[in-house]
């Protein structure tokens, strides 16, 4: 089983404030479970993410949509790690991000600073990013909200999938 994560933050850098997280674990047959969680930026920031006025100002010319999800039943960065820690399988296969330095890392980061254990090891790290850059020719069909944390992970999932159908099974 392979996990798809994906994160709205305040910032770029590892150390940016997460504000929401979406997960989905899935295999070459399809989506299996998904995970959905906003964070609360006070404790996000409180937890020592650190806000890049940069991205707020991106933030504010997205859709309506995506920016409004953000503020839906947000909780504490630490219930919401440790709920997805629960999320994830024994012996997961693959934790897959959109960017070799991106959604893992800054993921990774939020688990240290916080003084948690990150539910995967290194070695499980996978880019999303790097293999959809290999097969160009599979056609990206994006479902959902642009930027809503699980419509994106779902979206890269779903791609993922496809991509490794064209490959003939080798990816996944």
């Amino acid at each position: 089983m392979h996990i798809m994560i994906d994160l709205e933050t305040m910032g770029t850098r590892p150390n940016a404030p997460i504000v929401s997280i979406g997960a989905v674990a899935f295999d070459a047959g399809g989506i299996k479970s998904e995970f959905y969680r906003n964070v609360d930026l006070k404790t996000s920031v409180a937890g020592g993410g650190v806000i890049d006025p940069d991205t707020v100002m991106w933030w504010m010319k997205q859709d309506d949509e995506a920016r409004a999800a953000l503020l839906v039943s947000e909780t504490a960065i630490t219930y919401e790690l440790d709920d997805l820690a629960k999320f994830f399988p024994i012996g997961v296969d693959g934790v897959w991000g959109n960017g070799a330095s991106f959604d893992n890392v800054i993921l990774s980061e939020a688990y240290i600073r916080a003084g948690m254990q990150r539910p995967w090891p290194f070695w499980k790290d996978k880019c999303y990013r790097t293999v959809k850059g290999m097969y160009p020719d599979v056609a990206l069909e994006r479902s959902g909200t642009h930027h809503n944390a699980l419509d994106d992970a779902r979206t890269q999932a779903e791609h993922l999938i496809a991509i490794n159908a064209a490959a003939g099974g080798i990816i996944l």
